[in-house]
């Protein structure tokens, strides 16, 4: 007879899961045009690391050229906190550290994905302060 997992074994699970699930709706099923990289955040043990971000995608910017740049010489950045299981959603102050980290690294976009076990994925992005329902294809499309 196997023991029933801890509480915090079975959030860091969660949380794990949760990064899976992102990474691959990202990277595989809305893959268009210059492919999306994904930076993970978490920890050594997989545990969640410290900071408002979780995972960061990144791909090179093709389009237009600025300034002295050629093609393919930027990136575009969205930023993604994500929540697994019953977590909580962001605070007021974890909205404010998003909005001034996506300043400061001049993100596209913030997201925050939501997954629950045998659930679809739910992506919402950052605007004017509030959480908007999104599909994946609007931020990484």
């Amino acid at each position: 007879m196997s023991t029933p997992a801890s509480p915090v074994r079975k959030a860091q699970r969660t949380a794990k899961w949760a990064r899976t699930m992102t990474k691959w709706l990202i990277a595989y099923r809305h893959a268009r045009g210059p492919r999306w990289n994904i930076v993970d955040f978490g920890g050594a043990t997989g545990a969640e690391s410290r900071g408002v971000v979780d995972l960061m995608a990144i791909r090179k910017d093709h389009g237009r050229p600025v300034g002295r740049t050629k093609r393919g010489d930027l990136f575009e950045v969205i930023l993604i906190q994500v929540k697994g299981g019953g977590s909580r959603r962001p605070t007021v102050s974890d909205l404010a550290r998003l909005q001034v980290v996506a300043k400061h690294h001049r993100a596209k976009a913030v997201v925050l994905a939501t997954w629950r076990r045998d659930k679809e994925l739910r992506l919402e992005q950052l605007k004017n302060g509030q959480w908007i329902d999104a599909e994946p294809h609007e931020i990484f499309g």
